[in-house]
């Protein structure tokens, strides 16, 4: 991990008493390389997802920071670490700057998602941080009730306490975050989104669950049959729900706006589709948005994706989508 700065240090001399200062403005580097700060209040890890027990962490985070006038910094990584690991692909929650943007929200000043490799993974609990407190001056440690950093996680509570007493930060430890089904984390949150339980994932995140994509061109099929629906191109890399019939409300053209999404391989039309496709109906909306970014935020889940004898019945049911949405969403 190389650890050499050119930018001039901006969070020097603050002396504003604000609760988030107004010379402050979230920036999203995409390398340590890219930063010199000094006195910092800093936390790290991947943060998938920025769920609640997350944002327990952002909070006390910004709060303490902005206090004593320093920036509050999150550093993240990209990839995941458990997939540069060996331990299988991780679809993820959020990307990198879906991730940024919810960090911002909470109050974050500088978001950092550094490449992570194995040259990364292979650093000690003691170089990992003599780099943070010589690069990003790190007066105070935040971290998870279960983090560690370092070569095979040797930098635990106790160790990286033990380092800010000779390297001149504090450390503190964030209890978990728990409801009644446990400490709330970001694989349990990934298995609701696998099964289509959006609902019951948005009550661990504390927000809900999102899709980012520019509107691309499909076959038309649903302007036929007086559905057009806006077919979104997702990245690789994001966790999609699994395939079936989704209320959602769709941001674009700075608009919030009421929809009914598809998720699947469209099996009435489809006989040899390999990957699902997000297909969302815009009710009461109809413009041209080809090429234009939409984001899909997901209410709840209404039904699986069926295979329908004859377009009328899909054509019937999916009137029943609509007025099932209108239902959820309370537009009715």
């Amino acid at each position: 991990m190389r650890l050499s700065f050119a930018l001039p240090d901006i969070c020097a001399g603050a002396s504003l008493q604000l609760p988030r200062p107004l010379y402050f403005r979230m920036n999203h580097a995409h390398s340590l390389n890219e930063l010199h700060l000094q006195n910092s209040w800093l936390t790290v890890g991947v943060f998938d997802g920025v769920h609640r027990g997350h944002q327990q962490i952002i909070k006390k985070l910004t709060a303490g920071a902005h206090k004593v006038n320093t920036p509050a910094v999150v550093l993240t990584f990209w990839p995941h670490p458990a997939t540069v690991l060996g331990r299988g692909e991780v679809k993820c929650l959020t990307t990198p700057d879906e991730r940024a943007e919810l960090l911002g929200s909470y109050g974050v000043d500088f978001v950092v998602t550094h490449p992570f490799d194995l040259s990364v993974a292979n650093l000690s609990a003691r170089e990992f941080v003599s780099g943070l407190k010589r690069h990003l001056g790190v007066k105070h440690l935040l971290m998870g009730y279960d983090f560690a950093l370092g070569k095979g996680r040797e930098g635990n509570a106790a160790r990286l306490a033990e380092l800010g007493r000779e390297l001149d930060y504090t450390a503190e430890v964030i209890e978990a975050v728990s409801d009644e089904s446990g400490v709330v984390s970001s694989t349990e949150i990934r298995k609701l989104v696998s099964l289509g339980d959006v609902a019951d994932a948005a009550k661990l995140l504390g927000h809900p669950y999102t899709l980012h994509g520019p509107v691309i061109h499909g076959d038309g099929r649903g302007r036929k049959i007086n559905f057009p629906t806006a077919n979104m191109q997702y990245p690789e890399e994001k966790l999609i729900p699994s395939n079936g019939i989704y209320v959602c409300w769709a941001w674009t053209k700075g608009a919030k706006r009421a929809a009914a999404v598809n998720i699947g391989l469209r099996p009435t039309f489809e006989n040899d589709a390999k990957k699902p496709m997000v297909e969302a109906y815009l009710l009461d909306f109809d413009q041209d948005i080809y090429g234009e970014d939409v984001r899909l935020e997901f209410v709840a889940r209404l039904r699986d994706e069926l295979k329908f004898n004859s377009v009328d019945a899909l054509v019937e049911q999916m009137h029943n989508d609509v007025k099932r949405t209108r239902e959820v969403l309370r537009l009715q």
